[in-house]
């Protein structure tokens, strides 16, 4: 059985984060692994308190996956400082992990904060280089090209943007020693379309491959006020696909499907923005 490895935070509604990457990881038949970096107190109406695990205490979570059952792929979610960045990066590259993908989660759905500003830039220059994927949603795709985006040009020239400052980050990282520079190249920059540019009935999403393919990948707005968790479940299904051997753009439209199929079997749980039904393929709710 491939296993895959979630580093993220902990929600304790289980509508995202840790919690809903492992429901995601089930669904694909593969083994769940957690990294836990934050604890946070949050429901369907919003994050009242965020606790940061210590940055030595991630690294040696890492440590005791890698060291036993090695994942074949990695996620990472929300990483709220400098130092827990760093501490991951420095564990991946001990241990030199493949098909890693990079959610750079800055906003919950509920509108709350979960990332220091120092971090972004962190997230760009010491996990950016080391990921096969990146996949930031229009909002978060605005801080990291330090642009608007108002329509799908911009969307591109975003996505060209943020490759260019993953290129810098992979030649910054080549200066420095063979052990600490380990990167992967420019890695595929996928930009969600769930916010919306243009037309408000699409949910189309934008992938740019290393070697420059542009891909628009089509879809329809699911009509359901219940999206918590959607960007992590998306990014953990992106990485059950690259473990299992898919080329990107496989795992990126697997992924988009699988989170689709999610979102029109919602839930309705909670009083705000409830959480997918991860375990839509298996068969309806019981009652």
């Amino acid at each position: 059985m491939k296993a895959v490895l979630t580093i993220a935070g902990s929600d304790s509604s289980g509508g995202a984060g840790i919690q809903a990457d492992l429901k995601t990881i089930a669904a694909h038949r593969l083994y769940g692994e957690s990294v836990i970096t934050a604890l946070t107190a949050q429901n369907t109406l919003g994050v009242r308190g965020v606790e940061n695990v210590s940055p030595e205490f991630v690294g040696e979570q890492i440590d005791a996956v890698f060291e036993d059952i090695r994942p074949d792929a990695v996620k990472i979610g929300m990483v709220s400082s400098p130092e827990i960045v760093r501490a991951i990066a420095d564990g991946l590259r001990r241990h030199k992990a493949e098909n890693v993908v990079v959610d750079p989660v800055m906003v919950a759905t509920s509108g709350s904060a979960l990332i220091a500003d120092a971090a972004v830039d962190a997230l760009v220059e010491q996990l950016f280089p080391l990921a096969c994927v990146v996949t930031p949603n229009i909002p978060e795709a605005e801080v990291l090209a330090g642009m608007a985006i108002a329509g799908r040009e911009d969307v591109e020239r975003a996505a060209d943007l943020i490759a260019d400052r993953c290129r810098a980050a992979e030649e910054t990282a080549a200066s420095f020693s063979d052990d600490e520079a380990e990167g992967r190249g420019v890695p595929a920059i996928m930009i969600k379309g769930g916010h919306g540019v243009g037309d408000p009935e699409a949910a189309d999403d934008f992938l740019l491959l290393p070697h420059g393919e542009r891909v628009w990948l089509h879809g329809r707005r699911v009509p359901t006020e219940n999206t918590h968790g959607t960007g992590c479940s998306l990014s953990s299904a992106i990485a059950c696909g690259l473990a299992q051997g898919f080329a990107v753009d496989v795992a990126v439209r697997d992924a988009k499907t699988y989170v689709a199929g999610a979102l029109a079997n919602d839930l309705n749980l909670g009083q705000g923005s409830g959480p997918l039904n991860h375990m839509w393929a298996f068969g309806p709710v019981p009652c």
